[in-house]
């Protein structure tokens, strides 16, 4: 089977059958290209667009756990499959398009360069069809780094699984940006979805970590990878579960950083014993092993505090986190407990924001989703620390 097919549009239809069942269909309107893929499990397509012309070239890049469509070399759609593929021994297919095979061997590439793309202005941020959804910064070497989720379809994606990617920009001013590869990949049919998460420095290593929402419905699973210079990351294939006394398919988000010699992790879930909400606290010194010390924070019913964050400003410690996507935070002058709630303890920033520092500037990022949808535009915040520890936000043009 080969995993290119090409073809020139003209208006009509093509499909690719295997026996009797359809293996994906293309459909040319004279302005819109269709292309929709039929697998085991589950009775809907999953369906790929892209603006055209008649006389244009599609090609389409079929591998067990991506889709992609291009129209004249250009990107212009993708998806995430899992389940069996219906393939048969395509030579043509049938309908007004001629759809042929590629069966040219895949030439090798380079590694891909550190620096993807520059650009002015965080307008530019998004690429054509691309949404941006949960926000992930981290501050390194003087400059803003933001991971963020990577969304085609507002969260429609491989059957409502999300499938969403870890993005990875950069700035020293929050005017220029560099782009840089995909930093957290699908590579899995299982994989539904790569999860919000943190980005930490530790053994001169850079750590994503990030929970996997699995294609089968199975409990989450929480893992990390890693990359020698905080750009090129390797899934380390190693995770975990929360200890018993939390539930354990809706784990998520995982917070993690260094304090006082050991591993802090935060995890978004639910405590069993009185089915609250909470953020679970885990401990280690090694970031194999983790110790469950209680719930840092406990919510008051059934409702997930999600998307946690956590930082030190001048000699205060601040705890982030979002219920229904509105970020609230807390203070304290311990790092753990002793929690204060501000007269108001809302982060005006999008939905579920977090922060880093650019040098001496605390900002936040989170996202604007479109109409109903999951996702959208990036917003951001600055907030300035008041003499009692609480925050005062400013919006950032960006």
């Amino acid at each position: 089977m080969s995993n290119r097919y090409s073809f020139i549009l003209k208006q009509g239809t093509a499909s690719v059958k295997s026996g009797e069942k359809t293996v994906f269909e293309a459909k040319f309107d004279g302005s819109t290209v269709t292309i929709d893929f039929y697998y085991d499990v589950r009775d809907k397509a999953l369906t790929l667009t892209a603006a055209a012309k008649a006389g244009d070239r599609v090609d389409i890049d079929i591998l067990p756990y991506k889709l992609s469509v291009f129209v004249n070399g250009d990107l212009a759609d993708e998806e995430w499959p899992f389940g069996n593929a219906l393939y048969g021994d395509l030579t043509e297919a049938e309908g007004d398009i001629r759809i042929t095979p590629d069966n040219a061997p895949k030439k090798d590439t380079d590694a891909e360069p550190a620096v993807t793309r520059t650009f002015v202005g965080a307008d530019n941020i998004r690429l054509p069809g691309v949404n941006i959804g949960d926000c992930m910064p981290y501050s390194d070497g003087g400059a803003y780094h933001l991971f963020y989720l990577y969304d085609r379809h507002h969260h429609h994606s491989k059957w409502g699984l999300g499938a969403h990617q870890w993005a990875h920009i950069s700035t020293e001013d929050f005017i220029h940006f560099s782009e840089h590869p995909m930093a957290v990949a699908i590579t899995e049919p299982w994989e539904g979805s790569i999860c919000t998460g943190s980005v930490m420095k530790a053994k001169d290593k850079y750590y994503a970590w990030y929970a996997v929402r699995m294609s089968d419905y199975s409990p989450a699973r929480l893992t990390c990878a890693v990359s020698p210079d905080g750009y090129h990351f390797t899934k380390s294939k190693e995770f975990f579960s929360l200890p018993g006394a939390y539930e354990t398919t809706s784990a998520r988000d995982p917070k993690v950083f260094e304090y006082d010699g050991e591993y802090h992790m935060f995890v978004t879930t639910t405590y069993l014993q009185n089915q609250n909400g909470c953020l679970a606290h885990l401990k280690s010194d090694d970031m194999i092993e983790w110790e469950d010390v209680g719930p840092v924070l406990m919510w008051s019913d059934g409702s997930q505090p999600e998307c946690p964050d956590w930082f030190s400003l001048n000699g205060k410690y601040h705890l982030i986190y979002s219920i229904g996507g509105k970020a609230h935070y807390k203070y304290s002058s311990r790092p753990f407990d002793g929690w204060v709630t501000p007269e108001n303890d809302i982060i005006p920033c999008g939905t579920v924001p977090k922060a880093a520092f650019l040098k001496e500037r605390l900002i936040f990022c989170g996202f604007i989703g479109e109409g109903t949808g999951y996702a959208g535009s990036l917003t951001a915040a600055e907030a300035k620390q008041k003499a009692d520890g609480s925050l005062e936000f400013y919006e950032l043009k960006i």
